[in-house]
């Protein structure tokens, strides 16, 4: 069947010239071969995601063009007149994928608005809902390595697609076939025929201002002197974090100059994540050369912003997204509490897998806090619900782990151009009264205890790499333990059952969050341990929270759960 398939595309007209050459290399190589045409990229609600390539289970024109064959004939069967945003950030294809989708959607009778360069997640999901647009479609792979590129798409209300949308538009793909049945048209026809429109200007003009209304106190970055290093990492933040931080005052910027421009290739930092310190690397050195309070990076497609900060001896130490999201809580309920903005009410989200540390943070403030499912659109749904009741305003942040945040309701997925700025006037607001952020970190440690969060990868590639995930997590779910590192298991949780399970009693309790493959274990030191296949890469994530006297302390305890957990993910 594969065989077949392979063959079928070696005989066709094949209009992306990279393709050919690909497959007549794995002419007669049953692995390669298998490889890319035994199974079809899966769409679900986080798109498409793949290694650039000829076959069905790659990224490449044809299967962008049937995936949003599939996207059209799901928005065409709802009767109606349809638009479609569509962004894309600086991946190699990128900007082909992009054009690629609007002339399908164009010949398919949906109107495709595309920006006319590469924009940021941010700004998809706020061209989506401002221009009241039934989807959206970022062509991006996030943080992945360069070999990789992806498509997401994203409902009306800006957030990612939900499990029955991406499920009806994945029944629409599988009916398709991307040679045959795919309707397109060229990007240069639809767009003399009005079928396709650029994004305007005031559009763009409008995704700033929400974003610098976010402010908690506009104007202290003019005078507090804040010296900062940039790097968008070949991405597409470059322009919109810097004409934000302009606007409010941060002049005093040095942009990675090896990471400043649209790269695909990533040169640099082949993992262009800024969860990881090589990623930073070139930047911290930069910091460390001109003397920066602060070093931020944003991702290729600027929903995640890691920094790091300066301490007293002039090292620079990086921030986890836990802690970033702690301190940027911590500064908006204080702040808001002293500028009289604070909403009635108000309501702060985080995943299950991000630091309880948030939910004691929260409470000082008479915030409520809710935990939701790993995954922004969750976020964004509490939004949603909060915009349904009439109180939108009560949303003040949310956050992940994986360094994503948000302030604001403007957008309905993570901003790394909002967190720079606030990050930023964080940083500008304590200098100007005479603490850091690390200052403050430490004061919220000593305040609420030293927690750590931690989190392993165990990753499985290759076709049989989502078999053997699947049987490792039905495994635990068969076999639970009722120890880890010799520390007892007090509560478990399963989100996949909706059940929470008290050991000592046998006592169930339901779990109230959509259904989810994601196990949780308590143990009686108070930490926890949280195993999570993800959702767009072949990994199985552990996430490990310990609470110690100290940092050592904390460490030692973390490193003994994951000695421990090791061999069941085996």
């Amino acid at each position: 069947m594969y065989k077949d398939e392979y063959e079928r595309w070696l005989q066709a007209d094949l209009e992306d010239p990279d393709l050919r050459p690909e497959l007549l290399s794995i002419q007669g190589i049953d692995e390669e071969i298998k490889d890319r045409f035994a199974v079809e990229l899966a769409f679900g609600t986080a798109g498409l995601r793949g290694v650039l390539g000829a076959g069905t289970n790659r990224m490449n024109i044809y299967m962008v063009r049937k995936a949003t064959q599939g996207l059209a004939n799901y928005l065409n069967a709802q009767g109606g007149t349809k638009s479609v945003a569509i962004s894309y950030d600086s991946r190699n294809k990128s900007e082909l994928f992009a054009r690629e989708a609007a002339g399908v959607l164009a010949a398919n009778g949906i109107t495709a608005y595309i920006y006319r360069q590469l924009m940021p997640v941010p700004a998809l999901s706020f061209a989506t809902r401002h221009l009241h647009c039934d989807a959206g479609i970022m062509v991006t792979a996030s943080h992945n390595p360069a070999k990789y590129n992806g498509y997401k798409a994203y409902g009306p209300d800006g957030c990612q697609m939900t499990e029955d949308a991406a499920g009806a538009v994945y029944a629409e793909m599988q009916k398709t076939d991307l040679f045959k049945d795919v309707r397109a048209m060229s990007f240069e026809d639809a767009l003399s025929a009005g079928k396709i429109q650029y994004i305007g200007q005031d559009t763009i003009d409008a995704l700033y201002a929400n974003v610098e209304a976010q402010a908690v106190r506009p104007g202290v970055c003019k005078t507090a002197g804040l010296k900062l290093v940039y790097s968008p990492l070949n991405g597409s933040g470059n322009v919109p974090v810097r004409h934000v931080l302009a606007d409010i005052g941060i002049t005093d910027i040095t942009v990675v100059p090896e990471q400043e421009y649209p790269d695909g290739n990533f040169p640099t930092c082949p993992y262009p994540n800024p969860e990881i310190r090589e990623a930073l690397a070139l930047g911290l050195a930069l910091a460390e050369k001109t003397g920066a309070d602060l070093m931020l990076a944003t991702d290729p497609d600027a929903d995640r912003v890691g920094i790091a900060v300066r301490d007293d001896a002039g090292r620079y130490r990086l921030l986890t997204g836990n802690e970033v999201g702690v301190l940027l809580l911590e500064y908006i309920c204080k702040g808001r509490i002293e500028q009289g903005t604070m909403p009635k009410d108000p309501v702060m989200v985080k995943s299950i897998v991000s630091t309880c540390l948030a939910d004691e943070v929260a409470a000082k403030y008479g915030v409520e806090c809710r935990n939701v499912l790993t995954g922004f659109k969750y976020i964004g749904e509490q939004i949603h619900y909060l915009e349904e009741a009439g109180h939108p305003e009560r949303f003040i942040f949310g956050f992940e782990e994986s360094y994503g945040y948000l302030s604001g309701t403007y957008v309905r997925d993570k901003d790394a151009i909002v967190a720079s700025m606030l990050i930023c006037e964080m940083a500008a607001y304590y200098r100007s009264v005479g603490s850091s952020v690390l200052k403050e970190l430490e004061r919220i440690y000593a305040e609420y205890g030293r927690w750590l969060h931690k989190v392993d990868s165990f990753t499985f590639e290759g076709l049989s790499g989502m078999d053997t995930m699947k049987a490792i997590m039905a495994r635990l779910r068969a076999q639970a333990p009722a120890e880890i590192a010799g520390h007892q298991v007090v509560r478990t949780a399963d989100y996949l059952s909706h059940e929470m399970k008290d050991t000592a009693t046998g006592a169930v309790t339901a779990i109230s969050l959509p259904a989810a493959n994601v196990l949780t274990y308590w143990l009686d030191t108070g930490a926890s341990v949280i195993v999570r296949p993800s959702g767009t890469e072949p990994k199985i994530k552990v996430y490990y929270s310990t609470k110690g006297a100290d940092l050592a302390d904390a460490q030692a305890q973390q490193q003994q759960l994951a000695a421990a957990v090791e061999p069941l993910l085996k």
